[in-house]
């Protein structure tokens, strides 16, 4: 802001030269935020943990895991959202909630719009909570409230963004797993696409990045768990006698 502003001022002729140049300027380096996530043994507990939930909360996080969406965007979920046939979802709106203001959507962040294959446990699930959701709505009659939306409360109305954050630190606590943000589903989805081998490309367009370098930040935890995979088996399989006897044998 500061730089727009003196910039304007050398073009108007009030001042020779901006005190605002980046030239001028040494900013100090933003750390990057530490990246969370659960481990691929973590998450197969997760969902094995899963069964024993409500269909809604189950189709939430499994769609977290296997899409990688944010938590606002599966907030704002629509079952006209959903391709049953093609096993896809497009995800063009998020939800959002202002204290003392109404629940209301945006369009998803980078403005992102995009249709992400799922599963088919996942497209299972979807089905028999709109089945779920058609049952309330003729049981509830004139006390539910249209909007097509996946996730709810109790009355058909769109499911506050932050509900998801306290249900799921609950179910953490419930079934003994390590506490982590919601927003971690979304880094687990990323990196557990990654070791699979997917195109980082392909990785970006289903989490809706608006520019690769975002992507990128992925790929260090791959490296990490690589050194760690090598550093495991030399110990493995070279037990520390063994290299120590090696090495003075050939001194």
């Amino acid at each position: 802001m500061l730089q727009s502003v003196f910039k304007q001022a050398v073009k108007l002729g009030l001042i020779s030269d901006s005190p605002a140049k980046v030239e001028r300027l040494t900013l100090p380096k933003a750390q990057a935020p530490k990246i969370d996530i659960f481990t691929k043994q973590e998450a197969a507990q997760m969902l094995a943990a899963l069964e024993n939930e409500d269909l809604q909360f189950q189709t939430l996080i499994q769609l977290a895991i296997f899409t990688g969406a944010r938590r606002g965007e599966l907030v704002a979920l629509k079952f006209s959202d959903v391709d049953f046939e093609q096993s896809k979802i497009t995800i063009e709106r998020a939800a959002y909630k202002i204290k003392g203001q109404p629940l209301a959507t945006k369009p998803p962040k980078d403005y992102e719009t995009r249709t992400v294959t799922i599963n088919e446990s996942c497209i299972e699930l979807l089905k028999m909570l709109k089945a779920e959701k058609i049952s309330e709505s003729q049981r509830l009659g004139s006390q539910w409230i249209g909007g097509n939306w996946v996730f709810t409360q109790w009355n058909g109305e769109m499911m506050n963004p932050m509900t998801p954050t306290k249900q799921f630190s609950k179910f953490l606590d419930r079934n003994g797993l390590k506490h982590r943000k919601f927003h971690s589903l979304r880094h687990t989805s990323a990196t557990l696409l990654l070791y699979a081998g997917v195109n980082i490309k392909q990785v970006q367009g289903r989490l809706g990045h608006g520019d690769i370098e975002t992507t990128n930040k992925y790929l260090h935890l791959i490296e990490e768990a690589d050194v760690e995979a090598v550093n495991k088996l030399d110990i493995m399989l070279l037990p520390k006698s063994d290299k120590t006897e090696k090495k003075q044998g050939i001194s």
